[in-house]
């Protein structure tokens, strides 16, 4: 499954892109937004999801030895590098043909 959270952002960075230029103070913003929630997804999500893995393998260990909480942590917290890539793809084509001037010439060329 494509990260959703980079599909949306890049949509969104590519639509802006598309409809104001690279000039366009909005169109930075929402680059650095849409880089930051890339490293996100990609970066400080798998980290937690690797930690948790490895609190996960001490409390087994511990249990063997002694009564400890059974509760265990979530592993899957981030995405994997080609989850985040599925993600940058769906977002860029969905924002590139789905702009608004893209949608306006597809209803004036059918009318």
């Amino acid at each position: 499954m494509p990260s959703s959270h980079a599909a949306l952002t890049v949509a969104l960075t590519t639509s802006l892109w598309k409809d104001f230029g690279v000039n366009d103070p909005m169109f930075a913003i929402a680059l650095i937004f849409t880089l930051i929630v890339l490293y996100d997804a990609a970066g400080v999500r798998r980290a937690a999801g690797k930690q948790a893995a490895v609190l996960n393998k001490i409390i087994d260990e511990l249990i063997q030895h002694k009564p400890v909480t059974d509760k265990r942590l979530m592993e899957l917290l981030g995405h994997t590098p080609l989850q985040v890539l599925g993600g940058i793809v769906l977002g860029f084509l969905v924002g590139f043909f789905l702009t608004p001037a893209y949608r306006q010439k597809i209803f004036t060329d059918r009318h």
